[in-house]
């Protein structure tokens, strides 16, 4: 592959600073040791109207249709939401309501998330995972959860957590390189 990995960190917060901003940029330093990476945080929050308005893809605004571009045309995706109720936040899924059909199918995603206690560690596998699957994302296997007791304000404290994302980024990246030099490739 010629050309650093296109990576973009999609945070379903729903204000800064946050913790899920914080694990994602985590994540993206992890990733940029490991491999050169050219890289972008969407913070849904910052879209505001541009997104939470819409009903249909067209009724987004510039920024909305701006961040939805660039996450297909991504080499890996990081998609990170606070546990709101249960689940990712409302925005956040509406965000990938507007993902073009098929746009994802393949793509490598590593999927994180952030909440108040450890009673929502399964929120990766029941929550974030089903969707990336609808979207025939190709997921990391290890998922990352963090609670509130990982961080003091937006400092990640908890030192399993390096851990478990060396390992996400170690099953990732190989594949997010392959993949983006098979499409370099075919474009040549």
């Amino acid at each position: 592959m010629s050309g650093p990995l296109n990576v973009v960190a999609v945070v379903g917060t729903l204000r800064s600073p946050s913790r899920t901003t914080a694990l994602a940029e985590l994540i993206l330093a992890t990733l940029a040791a490991q491999t050169e990476t050219e890289s972008q945080v969407i913070e849904i929050h910052t879209l505001g109207p541009d997104l939470a308005g819409a009903a249909e893809r067209e009724q987004l605004g510039e920024k909305a249709e701006a961040a939805l571009r660039a996450v297909e045309s991504a080499d890996l995706v990081i998609a990170a939401s606070p546990v709101l109720q249960g689940s990712y936040s409302g925005l956040f899924k509406h965000f990938f309501d507007f993902i073009a059909p098929y746009a994802l199918a393949a793509k490598p995603v590593v999927l994180a998330a952030t909440g108040g206690s450890d009673r929502h560690a399964l929120v990766v596998e029941h929550a974030l995972r089903p969707l990336f699957a609808f979207l025939q994302a190709w997921t990391a296997p290890a998922g990352i959860y963090l609670s509130a007791g990982d961080f003091d304000g937006t400092t990640i404290l908890n030192p399993e957590v390096y851990e478990r994302i060396e390992m996400a980024v170690a099953d990732v990246v190989p594949i997010a390189v392959a993949l983006a030099a098979a499409r370099q490739s075919a474009a040549n």
